[in-house]
């Protein structure tokens, strides 16, 4: 099940105004095009950032996102053609959706997968829903950097003035370090004094670990870069069926 803050009527509505203006998608942008990929999957697609930047580009998108909360703030975005919404993850992709020629997943959505049997299950849902030599990329946090660190460090309170909401206040608490398994929790507080929480759980995996992975979903690894706007933070895997 997806965090509340995917899930969660009220946090959806707010997560873009925290999450920034999304200058790390410039990377999957660039990658599209390096490979000519004309139709994308996104994995993960939460609030819709990617699948809308790619349609205006002319791309035809299939968006994937398990939390409905977040399916409903991307489609009431824009009403850009070329984009189909399917609430699910990569597992339930329906058999007729067209192969796509590149798919992602942005944000670390890899780490959310904590048992290795999900996150085989993901990998191999991904390579049925490619074409032929078609390309999987997507970015996962380096675990020798310890970015949990970082974020016990800043845990706010971060406060955004929230169009058609209100002030929110923000803070990160990171509630327990059990390598390969960090979690934290994050708190919000509106303008009328609610509350909401939400707690979520990553899992770190080391280069060989993810090489691994993907080895046995019927990947070959073409290349593992840097994130130009996190150097040195993150693997960005890109991997062929």
């Amino acid at each position: 099940m997806p965090d509340a803050i995917f899930t969660h009527p009220r946090l959806a509505a707010i997560y873009d105004t925290f999450d920034g203006d999304r200058a790390d998608l410039d990377l999957y942008l660039g990658i599209v095009e390096e490979f000519q990929a004309a139709r994308v999957l996104d994995i993960g697609c939460g609030t819709g950032c990617l699948p809308h930047l790619l349609a205006a580009c002319g791309k035809q998108v299939t968006a994937v996102d398990p939390a409905q909360a977040s399916l409903e703030v991307a489609q009431a975005k824009t009403t850009t053609p070329g984009i189909t919404w399917i609430l699910g993850d990569a597992t339930s992709i329906p058999s007729d959706t067209p192969k796509a020629d590149l798919a992602t997943m942005t944000g670390n959505v890899a780490q959310v997968f904590l048992e290795d049997r999900d996150w085989a299950a993901t990998l191999r849902g991904i390579h049925d829903a490619l074409r032929p030599g078609g390309v999987l990329v997507f970015e996962t946090r380096r675990p020798e950097c310890r970015a949990w660190e970082g974020w016990a460090r800043d845990p706010g309170p971060h406060t955004r003035d929230v169009p058609g909401v209100g002030v929110v206040e923000e803070r990160r608490t990171v509630t327990e370090v059990r390598p390969p398994f960090v979690s934290f929790r994050y708190t919000y507080t509106f303008q009328n004094g609610e509350t909401v929480h939400s707690d979520s759980t990553l899992r770190f995996r080391d280069r060989q670990e993810v090489t691994r992975s993907l080895d046995d979903a019927g990947f070959t690894v073409l290349d593992v870069r840097d994130a130009p706007d996190r150097p040195g933070l993150e693997y960005v895997f890109i991997a062929a069926r």
